[in-house]
């Protein structure tokens, strides 16, 4: 091989710029924001919204924000509050971007992103027509491994890629968190945990096509297992798997005629990333600095609070259409499996 695992440019969160975020929602992934935010970068949360004041003022009390609103519509009419976080189920995704939106406020959507395309589709011309900011914090994307993954593809140490794959499973059904159960809340292990090998394989290959599914239901109707399967127009193979009822060891590989990449166990969290030859030899691997390396989720508020400094209509980690392209394959993933929400 000419070359060895390319270093990633990912700059450092606490460089940004910084910006003054509200969070709508105060759960439990509102609350790794907040600490990643007030951790490992210059900015701050000054407003926390939900329906349940209590439950904000809680939130506030923990991460020490200054103010707890018992209504989002008052969390995002607050002046302070330069960008919203929406941290709600995904049921609730559209309609509390668009509240966010209409009262002028870029916001960070966590994935995933909608219910569905149309939705999103929704909530992006929102953001266009109003000249607004709007991303997916899908937080693995914007990470210092996955832009080695990138920047190595794109060097062509691999050769000619062959086959890309990945695999999330937690046991969280049924005795997990009511809303993975949950049709009205647009449960299952898709929208929850496969979008994650599904946005990896879109940001190292793109549109795929041939895409077959298979899975199993709960008795509620939502997916408890999936397994998709396509190819790139250029023949590559890709193979992704969801499930919320047994633990898998969530590894992701990318696999040329050359040699491999391997990310280690949890690949869409901050892992090590290895180059491994076609002969198994180990010809370079990095890891992340467990001591002092910032929390996952500093680095996507970073990028976009870089991205609304600098005027910029799309996040670069996670263009619109990359967010279009992989709610797209859920989309006929859960048509194929016959998986539908209420109110769709």
């Amino acid at each position: 091989m000419a070359a060895l695992l390319q270093p990633s440019g990912v700059p450092d969160p606490i460089e940004a710029p910084t910006l003054q975020w509200g969070i709508l929602a105060p759960g439990g992934i509102a609350n790794t924001f907040a600490t990643a935010v007030a951790r490992d970068t210059r900015s701050s949360v000054v407003a926390v919204g939900s329906r349940d004041g209590d439950r904000a003022a809680a939130f506030a009390a923990l991460h020490e924000v200054s103010t707890a609103y018992g209504s989002y519509a008052d969390l995002v009419a607050d002046d302070r509050v330069d960008a919203v976080y929406v941290a709600s189920p995904h049921s609730e995704h559209r309609t509390h971007a668009l509240l966010a939106l209409e009262a002028g406020k870029p916001v960070l959507v966590e994935k995933a992103f909608t219910r569905n395309l149309s939705e999103a589709d929704e909530v992006l011309e929102a953001g266009r027509s109003r000249g607004l900011l709007v991303a997916e914090a899908m937080w693995s994307r914007y990470l210092p491994h996955y832009d080695v993954v990138r920047r190595t593809v794109d060097s062509g140490v691999l050769g000619d890629l062959v086959l890309v794959e990945a695999d999330h499973g937690q046991r969280l059904w049924p005795d997990g968190p009511r809303r993975l159960a949950d049709p009205a809340l647009a449960g299952g292990s898709l929208l929850d945990l496969g979008v994650y090998p599904l946005s990896f394989l879109d940001m190292v290959l793109g549109p795929l096509r041939d895409v077959q599914v298979d899975g199993t239901l709960t008795d509620l109707g939502v997916d408890a297992t999936v397994q998709l399967i396509a190819r790139t127009p250029g023949g590559v193979l890709v193979r992704a798997c969801s499930t919320m009822a047994a633990a898998t060891p969530c590894a992701a590989r990318v696999v040329g005629t050359a040699g491999r990449l391997e990310l280690a166990g949890r690949f869409y969290a901050p892992t090590t990333v290895r180059l491994i030859a076609s002969d198994g030899a180990v010809l370079d691997e990095i890891a992340p600095d467990p001591a002092g390396s910032p929390q996952g989720f500093a680095y996507q508020a970073a990028e976009f609070v870089r991205t609304v400094t600098a005027g910029e209509m799309e996040s670069p980690s996670m263009p619109h259409e990359a967010t279009r392209r992989v709610m797209s394959l859920m989309d006929d993933a859960r048509a194929r499996l016959s998986v539908v929400y209420p109110g769709e």
